[in-house]
């Protein structure tokens, strides 16, 4: 498998402020990104996910069950080569609110994907590991394509239809196949036969069973994806030890964005990323905000980036609880160049 060298060429965090124009752009990114995840960091609105195979003026909101929303002015007005341009919803553009807004590259709108049983539209970036697939459900067990070539070991799924609202559903490769945890609560993870149907995926196809999360009869569904790619991402987990001389997890690369979930218990989802930092450039990376609720960004916890995975600094239960297990997804800043063996840097 070949390492990607320039993950910054389908992964990015940008940050901004809004200025409540309604057509302000955002640039930087470093590429065209297909799908953008934004939330406010000095205030409390919802998170909201776009990609550009639902459309460019809906949004979904990881931290809520509400189905698809529709605005043509007030989310993204287009997905550009270098950003986006937004509107002016407290979601994405507000005046002087403060946002961060992650960055993923697909396959621009997708295309027809009938390698499974179910037809789906597909964007996905194979090098990268990442694909967005929208489907209509039948409420039967079935499969659809994924577009990837590779295992997936991560799966988003959220029912966009679904007008009394519908739970994002998460299968992660380290819950075991039956395993699944909820994006928008805190729960630890549980046991549902009927969310893959007790089959894991291969590197073509995802098998649905009759969850109505996953599977609701004639709604339409979007699933987000991941696979892992050597330099770029990686996905696993750990135990943590309550300790400021945490963990240390090898990824092997420097973490740009470090997505956690404790799966043993209850506990906030978590998201570090290496642009929002007290230490303005350093290992340490203490800002961070909770995808399953509204709270504005915090100081909670504490890790430290370094050049070959991550390093737990913090004694909080969201991250780094007394034998509590996690689940994480990181994706790279920097890949090693040549051994695997480079030792843990401490601060």
């Amino acid at each position: 498998m070949a390492q990607i060298d320039k993950p910054g060429l389908h992964f990015n965090t940008i940050l901004y402020t809004g200025d409540g124009s309604g057509t302000q752009a955002q640039t930087g990114v470093g590429f065209g990104p297909n799908m953008v995840w934004v939330k406010s960091r000095n205030a409390t609105n919802y998170h909201g996910i776009a990609d550009q195979v639902r459309g460019v003026d809906k949004f979904i909101y990881p931290n809520d069950t509400n189905q698809e929303q529709t605005n043509a002015n007030d989310y993204l007005n287009s997905f550009d080569s270098d950003g986006f341009t937004h509107g002016s919803n407290g979601t994405i553009g507000q005046n002087s609110i403060n946002y961060a807004a992650w960055n993923w590259k697909a396959n621009g709108a997708g295309s027809a994907n009938t390698e499974g049983s179910i037809n789906a539209t597909v964007s996905a970036n194979t090098t990268a590991g990442f694909s967005i697939i929208k489907y209509t459900a039948t409420g039967n067990v079935g499969t659809i394509g994924h577009g990837l070539n590779a295992v997936p070991k991560m799966l988003i799924f959220k029912d966009l239809s679904d007008t009394g609202g519908s739970d994002w559903y998460v299968h992660h490769t380290s819950t075991g196949v039956n395993g699944r945890l909820i994006l928008n609560e805190n729960n630890a993870a549980a046991d549902n036969t009927n969310f893959l149907n007790q089959v894991l995926p291969t590197s073509t196809l995802i098998t649905l069973g009759t969850a109505s999360q996953a599977n609701n009869v004639g709604n339409d569904f979007i699933c987000y994806a991941f696979a892992e790619k050597k330099g770029y991402s990686k996905l696993g987990k750990y135990v943590g030890n309550n300790n400021n001389e945490g963990t240390f997890i090898y990824t092997g690369f420097k973490p740009a964005f470090l997505f956690i979930k404790i799966y043993s218990g209850t506990g906030q989802w978590t998201i570090f990323d290496n642009k929002r930092s007290s230490s303005g450039g350093g290992n340490e990376i203490d800002k961070i905000l909770h995808p399953n609720v509204t709270n504005a960004e915090n100081t909670a916890d504490d890790v430290d980036f370094l050049s070959n995975g991550f390093k737990m600094r913090n004694t909080a239960a969201n991250a780094n609880g007394n034998a509590s297990t996690y689940i994480y997804m990181a994706i790279a800043e920097n890949p090693i160049v040549g051994s695997n063996n480079i030792p843990a840097v401490a601060r």
